[in-house]
């Protein structure tokens, strides 16, 4: 039970809230690893973590690592 009302108060109610929630994406789909490490400057937003392994694993299909 307190776990749940910690959860709650990190989250917040999203009994509330539509779960189909359309985002703007923050990486383009022109964006290489290349060009995300080319800089140091922070992302304006933190990018989710599906974002990432989508990205991660576009370049490992084309390296070969990933079938």
């Amino acid at each position: 039970m307190a776990w749940n009302e910690m959860r709650r108060a990190w989250v917040g109610d999203r009994s509330q809230k539509s779960h189909t929630k359309f985002r703007r994406p923050i990486l383009s789909w022109t964006t290489s690893f290349e060009d995300l490490l080319s800089t140091g400057e922070p992302f304006p937003e933190s990018i989710p973590l599906t974002d990432v392994m989508d990205l991660l694993v576009d370049i490992w299909v084309e390296e070969g690592f990933y079938n």
